[in-house]
């Protein structure tokens, strides 16, 4: 019995190994046809999909989390570190953006087979419009809305790798103008046996649309992206750093209140930014900070940064906190709750509340 025991276990390590080869391969074949051409800001179709999930990854200045905890919020973002501590658990998650309001609602359950599997909705309503045609005649009060339905599902293949998959259907609702995508999210973790270092590589937003707004099919915001956190041994504090936008280098663009280029008004003389600021500057705009302090063993002080965003808003003379987040939470044994406000520009700010309880 022994020895048939041992040989079943060699085998289901095996297995594992063999859909862990799958997994990447498949991650490689679907990034592919993205990598021939650049996602540039502005330009890109169902934004909704960058939209954080929760106020600890808002508070942190990331998109998702790479971290080895219970919270089942890390598993909406990154279904990589889905287990079987979030069974069970049921998040809720409200925001409030400008003159919309946005939520999610989600609920995570493992099984000892097939892996853990994450079910949620999102939902961004943007409000209602006074809507007018070309000779500014009145058509009536319209809605803007986006819908998204949220399937994850994480695999560990041992104790320090793991592997998810995140399927993500949108609807856009805006008037008459309907468009619907179907999208993937792709990861694979790393975590260190002693919980201490985590490292992520995710292509989110793999898809393409199935409806268009109007019969032009537009880019999903497609991004390969890489995060590392590490907590120093008996440290009150996590640090978290993301790489970004990993398809492409260029990040930056002309600015007319911020030329690269300017001329002498007296002397005519061309003054042009030297090659390596402009290289720092780019680099810099592909990173992301975070700091995650425990206070005692319940409270949590959270302080992120983002680079591209205060260089991309930042006023000409105005000092602005645009790029900075933070927030904090509070965890007992069965409930969670969070706080985070992101300076996405000088005007306002969003504020996100998560509430999570385990079942």
């Amino acid at each position: 019995m022994k020895g048939v025991q041992r040989v079943q276990g060699v085998q289901g390590v095996q297995d594992k190994g063999i859909l862990w080869r799958y997994c990447l391969a498949l991650l490689v074949l679907m990034a592919l046809p993205y990598h021939s051409f650049s996602q540039i800001a502005g330009i890109n179709s169902l934004t909704v999909l960058d939209m954080s999930s929760s106020a600890r990854s808002t508070g942190l200045g990331m998109d998702y989390l790479s971290l080895f905890d219970n919270d089942v919020t890390i598993g909406i973002d990154n279904p990589s570190m889905l287990h079987s501590g979030m069974s069970n658990t049921g998040t809720l998650t409200y925001i409030s953006m400008f003159s919309s309001s946005m939520g999610s609602l989600s609920y995570a359950h493992h099984t000892e087979r097939y892996g853990t599997f994450l079910f949620g909705f999102h939902f961004n309503s943007y409000g209602s419009f006074e809507g007018y045609d070309e000779e500014e005649t009145s058509t009536g009060t319209f809605h803007a809305a986006d819908y998204m339905l949220h399937i994850g599902w994480g695999m560990w293949i041992d104790s320090n790798f793991s592997i998810g998959v995140n399927f993500k259907p949108v609807l856009s609702q805006y008037e008459q103008y309907t468009a619907v995508a179907a999208v993937f999210d792709v990861a694979g973790s790393y975590i260190s046996s002693n919980r201490r270092f985590a490292a992520t590589f995710m292509a989110r937003n793999i898809g393409a649309q199935i409806v268009t707004f109007d019969q032009t099919v537009e880019r999903l915001p497609f991004e390969l992206s890489a995060e590392i956190s590490y907590k120093l041994a008996n440290a009150p504090f996590r640090v978290f750093f993301a790489a970004t936008e990993l398809q492409r280098w260029n990040l930056r663009y002309d600015d007319p209140l911020n030329p690269t280029t300017t001329t002498d008004p007296f002397t005519g003389e061309v003054q042009t930014e030297s090659w390596l600021k402009g290289t720092i500057d780019n680099l810099m705009r592909h990173t992301l900070f975070g700091l995650e302090l425990n206070i005692g063993k319940s409270l949590y002080a959270r302080l992120g940064y983002s680079y591209r965003q205060t260089a991309e808003t930042r006023g000409v003379d105005a000092f602005n906190l645009s790029g900075f987040s933070f927030g904090f939470g509070l965890r007992t044994k069965r409930f969670e709750f969070g706080f985070a406000r992101r300076n996405y520009h000088l005007s306002q700010a969003p504020t996100y509340l998560t509430l999570s309880y385990k079942f």
